[in-house]
């Protein structure tokens, strides 16, 4: 039985890539039931699962072919009992395999529809192909993050995929949840990307809009362009992150690196040249570690850049537990944190399959076809 504010909501997600499965696993890392259908592997590929399947992690695997009309009537003998479906195909594939939005809300009026594309259910590109290098290009997202001068820098596939798409499916689904709960009619959720994305702006194009922002690379406040929030290299070839944003952060970096300027100018545009000179000069003079020793505990907002293998070691997140290893696998904790009801990381995720029958037997589904386990 799985603990977490979401316990006893139960969960089906058609098995896709990217945002989708995400979804899903942040929905099982706060609590859900949640039951992954794959359709059935061909002979020369891996039966997956296992710990560096993170974004499988605290699911069950069903294995149905959704073309045979008898695993598509299985599937929504399971929607019947479901509170939630969510779905990451491109517009019309769902439909055609009879479990669209009316098939489904028509067996459970009060699911839960949750459908993740790039580019939305609907539009002049909703039909497509994209990834998410190409949404978060057509946001403005893209053209907004790099060096002054210099081309777009690729954010990985954290600002449209995961942030603009997967957390965005999840944060409808939950209030489709609490809608349903009080009205007891679902509804369909169309989270989209480029959608996601846009919102995620909301702050910079205010910022533009007050005449506040440029609309070039590397030249505004949180994209490198002011000098006391940008990363230098140091001497080791490594680099420090600044953040000193604020008067009084500002002036407890420049007192710690001794840097001869007056703290009161932090804002006179004018010397920022000469202070991003000082600044990278300094940092060259020691060690990224080094700096991160002087630096640690002041507030100053100066942090060292760690590779991802890094991370887990440092004391901060070592003493949160914000990230932990399961089979030599090192993958973040559920979050956020619960009082009450808390979350975690659930089980490695299955082979593919591995839970067909159980899942059946468990939600009382005669399901009607062969399993191959």
């Amino acid at each position: 039985m799985t603990a977490g504010p979401l316990a006893g909501c139960r969960v089906v997600e058609l098995g896709a890539i990217g945002p989708a499965p995400f979804a899903g696993m942040l929905l099982a890392d706060l609590g859900a039931e949640v039951v992954r259908v794959d359709r059935p592997p061909r002979a020369d590929e891996p039966d997956g699962g296992g710990p560096a399947d993170v974004l499988g992690r605290g699911k069950r695997s069903v294995v149905l072919d959704l073309k045979d009309p008898a695993a598509t009537a299985a599937l929504l003998r399971l929607v019947e009992r479901a509170d939630a479906l969510i779905e990451g195909f491109r517009p019309g594939v769902t439909e055609r395999l009879g479990i669209g939005p009316h098939d489904c809300l028509a067996r459970n009026r009060r699911l839960v529809y949750g459908r993740m594309t790039g580019w939305g259910q609907e539009g002049p590109l909703a039909a497509s192909a994209g990834h998410d290098i190409t949404y978060i290009a057509l946001t403005g997202a893209l053209g907004a993050i790099g060096e002054a001068g210099g081309p777009p820098r690729i954010p990985l596939n954290l600002v449209g995929d995961f942030g603009g798409g997967g957390c965005y499916l999840v944060i409808g689904v939950l209030a489709a949840l609490h809608a349903a709960a009080r009205t007891g009619r679902g509804q369909v959720v169309d989270a989209a990307v480029v959608d996601g994305t846009a919102h995620l702006l909301a702050s910079t194009f205010g910022k533009l809009g007050r005449d506040e922002w440029s609309d070039e690379r590397g030249v505004n406040r949180f994209d490198g362009g002011w000098p006391f929030y940008a990363v230098y290299a140091t001497k080791d070839g490594r680099h420090i992150a600044v953040g000193a944003l604020e008067r009084k952060f500002y002036r407890s970096l420049v007192e710690l690196l001794d840097l001869g300027v007056d703290p009161d100018r932090q804002h006179e545009r004018s010397t920022w040249p000469r202070l991003r000179r000082l600044l990278t000069r300094r940092f060259a003079e020691r060690t990224r570690d080094e700096w991160a020793e002087l630096f640690e505990g002041t507030d100053a907002c100066v942090a060292p850049v760690l590779s991802l293998t890094e991370a887990a070691a440092h004391p901060h997140l070592a003493a949160r537990g914000s990230l932990f290893a399961r089979d030599g696998v090192v993958q973040p904790a559920a979050a956020p944190r619960f009082s009450a009801t808390p979350s975690s990381a659930g089980r490695a995720a299955p082979a593919l399959g591995a839970d067909t029958a159980a899942v059946f037997l468990d939600w009382g589904v005669d399901p009607a076809v062969r399993f191959s386990d």
